[in-house]
């Protein structure tokens, strides 16, 4: 077949538009990916609430089509001396090129804050969970996947509880869903008259082990809570999360009630098995909603996972995303390889255990997306913590 002149042009004349919109697409794409990958491309800012100021550090530029990764710290810390290190792990730099990541630090916690005003009445841990749809405002963010520890996962809890609509998914470390008893309140207050703030704050963030084997560690963070933070800033922050009301989250039961106040994202509990917060993390699990969930008790890690074991919970903070519907080609992180490479003496003796479980289901957003259940085997650690009722506990593993 030969063509005319003019049936010549019009083909070369879409190939090349083809050709340009490709280019187009290809050179965005690039450009976003160094954008949220750029060490330069920050954007610092007091966000004014009713409840005070809230410093945010915001890299990238949101998207719409696209969730944000937002953070909160526990008490002692910021997003520096709690993320910082995370987000710059080499584990994490496949993630942090695909979303934008929001930190959110609590009034007069960030690094270099000056004392808060005289008579400023610190905000409880619900009034904090108020302050962050304002934050989300302020920067145009219409959708939250949450990463959040101690104090902080207790507020992002809170939020999601009353804001589902902004939150598809929360990873919650050291979760404590319980108000504070009056055994423990009188501990704080015998240990107060004996103590300094940051010795309670230690005893918080680490276990014993830690704190009696791993000096360089805790001798690095108890510089960071004594020079990074205001300490008038911290005592009261300390006292607001000691002050924290009962979650009153409630498992929902296939045969009772639909409309049990819980969270209606999908949800990722992490706990290291030497952490302080182990038993509040079980205990939460109890009561969460078990499609829903999933409970990761980490081998051989402390009171900070994030910091004791980064590569681990970037696999499961990576699988967890998946599950989300997002990244879908992903590879596999440093940690699967060497798993899959070494073939270790528990999947050769039960080749039918696999390393991820997924299941699909309809989902109740209109996005249509599925939960991932992660399951990272170990031959040292069973998959399921003891002590729950198979029938009811939420997928758990161990890693």
């Amino acid at each position: 077949m030969v063509l005319e002149d003019s049936e010549y042009d019009s083909v070369f004349e879409a190939e090349v538009t083809f050709f340009l919109i490709m280019t187009a697409v290809a050179l965005e794409e690039r450009w976003s990916q160094i954008l949220y990958q750029t060490p330069w491309f920050f954007e610092e800012d007091n966000v004014e609430t009713p409840f005070g100021t809230v410093h945010c550090t915001m890299k990238g530029i949101p998207k719409e089509n696209r969730p944000v990764i937002l953070t909160f710290h526990d008490i002692g810390l910021n997003h520096k001396t709690c993320f910082d290190s995370f987000f710059s792990h080499e584990d994490m730099q496949e993630i942090t090129r695909h979303f934008v990541v929001c930190h959110i630090n609590a009034p007069g916690q960030h690094e270099g804050a000056s004392s808060l005003p005289t008579g400023f009445t610190y905000p409880s841990m619900d009034q904090l969970s108020e302050a962050l749809p304002i934050v989300l405002k302020h920067f145009n963010i219409t959708s939250i996947i949450g990463m959040a520890i101690g104090a902080g996962a207790y507020i992002l809890a809170r939020f999601a509880l009353n804001h589902p609509d902004l939150v598809e998914g929360v990873v919650l470390i050291n979760i404590n869903a319980q108000s504070e008893g009056w055994m423990d309140w009188a501990a704080h207050k015998l240990s107060g008259w004996a103590h300094a703030v940051p010795d309670m704050v230690i005893s918080h963030l680490f276990g014993k082990e830690e704190i009696h084997n791993n000096h360089d560690l805790i001798a690095t963070f108890r510089h960071h809570i004594t020079t990074s933070i205001n300490q008038t800033n911290l005592q009261q922050f300390v006292k607001s999360y000691n002050s924290r009301r009962h979650l009153d989250i409630e498992r929902p039961s296939p045969s009772g009630n639909v409309n049990v106040k819980t969270l209606k994202c999908p949800a990722l509990l992490v706990v290291g098995d030497s952490s302080p917060a182990v038993d509040a993390v079980v205990d939460c699990n109890t009561k969460m909603n078990p499609t829903k969930t999933t409970f990761l008790k980490m081998a051989d890690c402390g009171g900070l996972p994030q910091v004791d074991q980064p590569a681990k919970l970037a696999e499961a903070f990576k699988y967890f995303i998946q599950g989300l519907g997002y990244m879908p080609s992903a590879g596999m992180t440093r940690l699967s390889r060497s798993r899959t490479a070494s073939g270790n003496s528990v999947s050769s003796l039960d080749a039918s255990r696999s390393r991820t479980r997924s299941r699909a289901h309809t989902s109740e957003e209109q996005r249509g997306r599925s939960h991932t259940d992660i399951s990272m085997e170990s031959a040292s650690n069973s998959s399921v913590e003891p002590g729950l009722p198979a029938a009811t506990q939420s997928t758990e593993v161990s890693c």
